[in-house]
């Protein structure tokens, strides 16, 4: 799949969905459209056993919603705009091939979102923060963060993070359990593909179940 904001591409049975907005991979319902596809079509390639998604912008996974596309948006497409997103990022949660996140910056608000919805989040060192600064905007997450953000770190330290908006540096996510693996910003690439690729060519429907 070669989109307008989403490329695709597998090698060595990992499937690869990178997202290409720039200048921070904030998202738009033209971009939600792509990312839908994209985990659609991944699903349906059986060379692809893994799936890794990650950014081809740098310093960026994703910084969330794009808020001025929200600002200039009537009520009712916020309310399908937000649906839609909460629907396509329950596309990664229930697909059966095991989706990392492979955080490469800025993971923020909705950004993190897509990241929780995924199975595993690997991120790079000193390659930018993570969090759901949503209340600093006087919003609250409305992706599935309040969802699944508790459920991956417990309900007290999930709802630190959402009343207070601090965001966290790699390693201190990786303290709280957000992330799973944080490895050299220089190797990182490399160092996802290799966990990737070493459950590509396990038990991949073992593992999938």
């Amino acid at each position: 799949m070669q989109g307008k904001f989403i490329q695709t591409h597998v090698a060595d049975h990992v499937g690869t969905i990178e997202i290409a907005k720039p200048k921070a991979n904030t998202y738009d319902h033209a971009m939600m459209l792509e990312l839908a596809q994209a985990i659609e079509e991944m699903r349906f390639d059986d060379s692809a056993r893994v799936v890794v998604l990650t950014s081809a912008v740098p310093g960026f996974f994703s910084a969330g919603a794009d808020i001025e596309m929200l600002k200039g948006s009537q009520p009712d497409f916020k309310a399908m705009f937000c649906l839609h997103c909460q629907e396509t990022l329950n596309l990664f949660a229930s697909t059966p091939k095991v989706v990392i996140a492979a955080i490469n910056g800025h993971c923020v608000g909705g950004g993190l979102e897509i990241a929780l919805s995924c199975d595993l989040r690997m991120m790079a060192r000193d390659s930018g923060k993570i969090g759901l600064p949503e209340v600093t905007l006087g919003v609250l997450p409305g992706t599935g963060g309040t969802q699944r953000l508790p459920r991956l770190v417990g309900a007290s330290r999930a709802l630190d993070l959402m009343i207070t908006g601090r965001l966290l540096s790699p390693d201190e996510a990786l303290q709280m359990g957000l992330v799973n693996y944080v490895y050299p910003k220089e190797s990182f690439a490399q160092d996802v593909q290799a966990y990737a690729k070493a459950l590509a060519h396990g038990p991949a429907k073992a593992i999938s179940l």
